[in-house]
């Protein structure tokens, strides 16, 4: 039972620390990733369609992103999407394909970055105390059951706190490497 508990507890630590990284890839750093256009939706015929189920999307250089539709028709509208969106890119088009230029970053705008990715580490180190909180509950919870021993039950926390450190430094990692991307010139 005690496993069973940690094992959830661990997964769901794991789950939080992959949608962190995930979050992360979304920031825009000094180069060009296709990670920055996930969830552009494009009004596509009426019909909100992902960017890219739309076209073919590339990096040919390295500040640059590249989008080629399959229905040239839809180029104004990817373009239309991308400007609305809130990434403060500036796409242009030649009739067939749209090209990002990613511009560098300012030092000002570095410095807001990490500001953002440091709030955005905090709040999935809740996430994984929180799920530290709710497994030790669950265990207290069997030792008021009388399913597990007064030992049994401190060993179990232990354990947890363990896990729950070596997650949180995990998320300080991501957070840090994240960061240095990000001041990277």
């Amino acid at each position: 039972m005690i496993e069973e508990i940690h094992s959830e507890m661990k997964a769901s630590m794991d789950k939080s620390i992959e949608a962190f990284q995930k979050d992360l890839k979304r920031i825009r750093t000094g180069r060009a990733s296709l990670a920055l256009l996930d969830g552009l939706m494009v009004d596509y015929y009426g019909t909100p369609t992902p960017v890219n189920q739309l076209a073919t999307l590339s990096i040919p250089e390295a500040r640059q992103i590249f989008i080629q539709p399959w229905d040239s028709q839809a180029v104004p509208d990817i373009e239309k999407a991308i400007l609305k969106s809130e990434l403060g890119l500036t796409p242009s088009n030649d009739g067939k394909v749209v090209r990002i230029n990613i511009p560098p970053l300012t030092a000002e705008r570095r410095r807001e970055l990490v500001k953002v990715v440091k709030k955005m580490g905090e709040e999935y180190k809740v996430q994984v105390r929180n799920h530290r909180r709710d497994a030790n509950e669950m265990l207290k919870e069997l030792k008021k059951d009388k399913q597990i021993a007064e030992d049994d039950l401190h060993k179990a926390q232990d354990r947890v706190q363990k896990t729950t450190d070596e997650l949180i430094s995990r998320v300080d990692k991501v957070m840090s490497e994240k960061e240095a991307e990000i001041m990277e010139i």
